[in-house]
């Protein structure tokens, strides 16, 4: 329970830390009409924008892949007869996580 709290903790704090600066707005190079439109639909902590939809992405991706190693790695532990089949599936499923991630991004980033 304990690795589980730290994980949590480290987790909202790496979301927190990280899509706080890319959601910076700089109202004095902006239009004054765009800060008025900003300010008129409310500014909180943390705004769901493309850019923190992109972070939770890269995030899901990269807990994706972290589990699908650790399962890989532990059954090549039990079984090493069959170590270079798992390799092969894992590259072959970690390609298609990192595929489904880019297609995500550039779903955020576009619209």
């Amino acid at each position: 329970m304990a690795q589980f709290l730290k994980f949590a903790v480290l987790l909202l704090a790496s979301v927190v830390m990280f899509s706080a600066p890319a959601m910076a707005f700089d109202e004095a190079t902006e239009a004054p009409a765009a800060a008025a439109e900003v300010k008129a639909e409310g500014t909180g902590f943390i705004n769901f924008t493309n850019t923190f939809g992109a972070g939770l992405i890269v995030i899901g991706a990269g807990l994706g892949i972290s589990r699908l190693a650790a399962a890989g790695f532990e059954s090549m532990a039990r079984q090493p007869e069959v170590a270079g089949d798992i390799r092969g599936s894992m590259i072959i499923v970690a390609a298609m996580i990192e595929g489904a991630a880019v297609i995500g991004l550039i779903v955020c980033l576009i619209g």
